[in-house]
């Protein structure tokens, strides 16, 4: 079993940013797809981004948003810049045991517990 421990959510002013880290325990985490999910009171949950090999955006962040990976330290960060009301959501770390693109919640086969964001207009 993996567990993926979330970190860095906040409250922050629209324009502004955060951080989101995302801590594994697996040893194989080099060879994981790692993705970040995020879930608005009464949406579904949603891709935001991928990176294993390469990386991938949903197109409501590309620009904005940043993910990247440090093998060495098995954590998978969320670079989020010029933040909006409508970023505001429970952010999620997924997992997913290969280096095969994970952009739906089906793919994903470990969820961290979530952390959230908060984006005040």
């Amino acid at each position: 079993q993996v567990q993926l421990v979330e970190s860095g959510g906040g409250l922050v002013q629209a324009g502004g940013s955060l951080r989101l880290s995302c801590a594994a325990s697996t040893l194989t985490f080099s060879r994981y797809t790692m993705a970040w999910f995020r879930q608005a009171p009464g949406k579904e949950r949603e891709f935001v981004a991928a990176v294993s090999w390469r990386t991938l955006y949903a197109e409501s962040v590309k620009g904005r948003f940043t993910i990247s990976r440090d093998n060495a330290k098995k954590t998978v960060y969320l670079q989020m810049n010029s933040l909006k009301p409508e970023d505001t959501a429970v952010y999620f770390c997924a997992a997913r045991t290969s280096l095969e693109m994970v952009i739906s919640v089906s793919e994903v086969d470990y969820w961290g517990q979530g952390t959230q964001v908060t984006v005040s207009s």
